[in-house]
């Protein structure tokens, strides 16, 4: 007979380590991140499609995976776009 408590441990284990090996493959097949500066302000650059200084969610979700993750973490102010001087901020803390 199975102890239910120790059944009902071992679906939380499995439970909670199921998420993290699916993000740790979503992570594998992200570009690197960018390792100075000027690498930061060419992908913000490739990303700005329309030119305005200024990288909206969508197009972060076309060129820059790992900020579309983290949007809610680096658009704290919910203007709906990021600054080059916010992502290179963000950029240095993470290096």
């Amino acid at each position: 007979m199975t102890n239910p408590l120790i059944a009902i441990s071992s679906a939380v284990i499995l439970a909670s380590t199921v998420p993290l090996a699916a993000l740790a493959q979503s992570n594998a097949n992200l570009p690197a991140t960018p390792a100075n500066d000027a690498e930061v302000a060419a992908r913000f650059k490739a990303a700005d499609k329309n030119g305005d200084g200024k990288v909206t969610k969508e197009e972060a979700e076309a060129s820059l995976p790992r900020v579309a993750l983290a949007w809610e973490k680096i658009d704290i102010d919910k203007k709906g776009y990021i600054t080059l001087e916010q992502l290179q901020l963000i950029a240095a803390n993470n290096r």
